[in-house]
């Protein structure tokens, strides 16, 4: 049986922590390592985590100088030993089958990483941004499509992959140091051309509260995954011989444009807001959406998703397809 490598930084997460554990030492498939990381817990993490390795050898318990994820995710990675590799957050659950079923899963595809279905929960009340990122998560899963809305958000859970040490590798593992790092690791296995092969059941259930990390952090910010996007926008997909078009004026378009004029000194701003035509802003002038063609790539800035259907209607129609929603 193949060894699975589970990575595991942990912060101030005591409340949840011995939940997490037991998800993974109840797992069907029994060949695994669980490597934990103590990021500078100020709770009694620690504790739990070396009260868990004395019960289970399996569980590998190290401690990282400073709160940085990335050299947790770095630290544990090279203690790890296992063909697989697996990453966990030390606050959701695992359903008992996760490990076998996603191993059995890459085996047979073998030039992938595998994903599963994602269920939010929380102690509070669930927010409709949640409900509505795993339903498009999950949708986009449900078809092994994930790659295909990559600029809008990280399309693969970061708690909630496997793949090959192998295949990782080649994607440059854990070793880069941009944040958010989940996403810039989703956009190297994009670049890596890695497919995206599904568990079509709940692979994580993902606990949301007010202190997560990722809500909480500002390596997490909106502007970061701005920075992201366009970084690899502009290296594997832009199209030099179209002209960029952005569409969309509200807070999510503004920061788009202001980040894409770092990149090229000519675009088109597009509206279908009459309020908003003619209005200068950061020096390009917004005009109708009627000016778009087939000589462009559109960038879509729009985060509603009535009118993120109308607008792709709109585009196919005018046979425009040569479009990213971001």
């Amino acid at each position: 049986m193949s060894l699975i490598s589970i990575i595991m930084p942990v912060r101030n997460t005591a409340q949840f922590l011995e939940q997490t554990l037991i998800s993974i030492i109840n797992q069907t498939y029994k060949n695994w390592e669980l490597i934990t990381v103590n990021n500078c817990s100020e709770d009694n993490s620690l504790q739990i985590l070396e009260h868990f390795a004395t019960i289970d050898n399996r569980i590998k318990v190290y401690q990282n100088t400073n709160t940085d994820l990335i050299q947790a995710l770095q630290l544990a990675y090279s203690k790890s030993i296992g063909d697989y590799i697996t990453r966990m957050d030390s606050d959701d659950l695992m359903p008992n089958t996760r490990l076998e079923k996603m191993k059995n899963t890459i085996i047979t595809n073998p030039n992938t990483v595998c994903t599963g279905y994602v269920t939010y929960f929380s102690d509070d009340e669930l927010g409709m941004g949640f409900e509505r990122y795993e339903k498009w998560l999950n949708n986009l899963s449900s078809q092994n499509n994930n790659f295909s809305e990559i600029y809008k958000e990280c399309v693969i859970p970061s708690p909630c992959w496997m793949i090959s040490r192998e295949n990782f590798e080649k994607c440059g593992g854990f070793n880069s140091n941009i944040y958010p790092e989940d996403y810039d690791l989703c956009f190297r296995f994009y670049k890596n051309n890695l497919q995206v092969i599904t568990v079509k059941e709940t692979m994580l259930f993902w606990r949301d509260y007010s202190t997560r990390n990722s809500r909480t952090d500002p390596n997490y910010s909106n502007q970061l995954f701005y920075d992201l996007k366009l970084k690899y926008f502009f290296k594997l997909d832009y199209n030099p011989a179209k002209k960029l078009a952005v569409w969309g004026v509200g807070k999510k378009g503004k920061s788009l444009v202001r980040k894409v004029k770092e990149y090229v000194e000519e675009l088109d701003w597009v509206s279908d807001n009459p309020n908003k035509l003619k209005h200068n802003i950061y020096g390009v002038i917004i005009q109708k959406t009627t000016i778009i063609t087939i000589n462009h790539q559109v960038l879509i800035a729009v985060s509603n998703e009535i009118e993120q259907k109308a607008i792709e209607n709109y585009l196919k129609n005018k046979n425009i397809e040569n479009y990213l929603f971001c």
